[in-house]
């Protein structure tokens, strides 16, 4: 099957409207603890994941680095997914800097946020910073959505998971949380989570993002609030997260969630139980792959970013089989991947 209902309801028919992708990048310094995210082949790497895949998705290639992001060991990343889905189907991408340490070398908007701090060591982001961010967020999700009927929104921010978490902790949730690793670091990141989180005293959402949340999640719950249309969220935990601070702000925006079966089926994360709204996993098929980069997102590496799964579901809906989207995909890993390193 190419997706399946996770929890709640089938939402997939929405995505046989006029979508816009939206990709909000960013980054946080809790990326700079060690052994807390692949998101990058080395520690100083990490930062220019974000540019890098947004690059990918305009391009067919990045700029602000030489190859395309990937782990230390070589798995690419889910930019690449998303890059085949908006290449077949021709969807509208608009890039949102959401607190960069490097820009991206393409045209942009941008919500004036802040780099996101280190949420072991203490506050993620000023309140007023955070706030102001927030309402340039909205504006933006108001004026997509006298555009498009519908908004995806996908991310890229190294370390997400972990803001995710301690964001979701903070409001009561207890989340198990996903990683791009087989072998999730739980450890490091629960002990991250329960020294950022002791430090909260509020249950206000923007607060509480603030405190222990980035710049990424601040970008993706304004933009969906301020949207007069339809929203969905492509992602796991972090978009997990959003959803629970989109529904402590407005409990009727219409708002869902599209991730991946790699994140669906992750042992170490529950994400129907940490989601505060409907979620559809799709399956890009890549346990079939004849490349072995692209059948470790089965085996557990990576497994959702960029908006992967929401760009897969969109692909589905519009006409594309799972073989054929494999096929595709497989063709782009050889030029994008495979070729750039020669």
């Amino acid at each position: 099957m190419s997706y399946r209902v996770v929890k709640g309801e089938d939402f997939s028919h929405l995505l046989e409207r006029d979508v816009a992708f939206l990709l909000c990048i960013g980054n946080t310094r809790t990326a700079e603890i060690q052994g807390i995210t692949v998101a990058g082949e080395s520690p100083e790497l990490i930062k220019f994941t974000p540019p890098a895949d947004a690059e990918l998705l305009y391009y067919g290639h990045c700029k602000s680095i030489p190859f395309p992001p990937a782990t230390p060991d070589g798995k690419p990343t889910p930019a690449l997914i998303t890059y085949t889905a908006l290449r077949l189907l021709g969807t509208p991408l608009f890039v949102v800097d959401s607190g960069l340490m490097v820009k991206p070398k393409i045209p942009y908007y941008s919500i004036n946020a802040p780099v996101g701090n280190n949420i072991a060591e203490g506050k993620a982001m000023e309140l007023e910073a955070a706030v102001e961010a927030f309402e340039y967020a909205k504006i933006l999700g108001r004026e997509f959505s006298k555009r498009f009927e519908v908004l995806m929104i996908g991310e890229s921010i190294p370390a997400g998971t972990t803001t995710a978490g301690a964001v979701l902790k903070a409001m009561g949730v207890e989340a198990k949380v996903s990683s791009s690793m087989p072998e999730n670091p739980v450890e490091v990141k629960r002990q991250v989570i329960e020294k950022a989180v002791s430090r909260v005293n509020s249950s206000d959402p923007l607060e509480i993002l603030a405190e222990v949340g980035d710049p990424v999640l601040l970008a993706v719950t304004g933009i969906a609030l301020g949207s007069r249309k339809p929203v969905i969220l492509a992602g796991g935990t972090q978009m997990a997260a959003a959803s629970q601070v989109i529904r402590a702000i407005d409990e009727a925006k219409e708002i869902h969630i599209a991730t991946t079966v790699y994140v669906a089926e992750d042992s170490t994360a529950d994400i129907a139980e940490i989601a505060a709204t409907d979620v559809i996993a799709s399956d890009p098929g890549l346990g079939e792959s004849v490349k072995p980069g692209l059948r470790a997102y089965a085996e557990g590496f990576v497994k959702e970013g960029v908006g992967a799964g929401g760009a897969t579901l969109l692909a589905y809906k519009n006409g594309f089989t799972k073989e054929k989207f494999l096929k595709e995909i497989e063709k782009d890993y050889e030029i994008i991947v495979e070729q750039a390193k020669k």
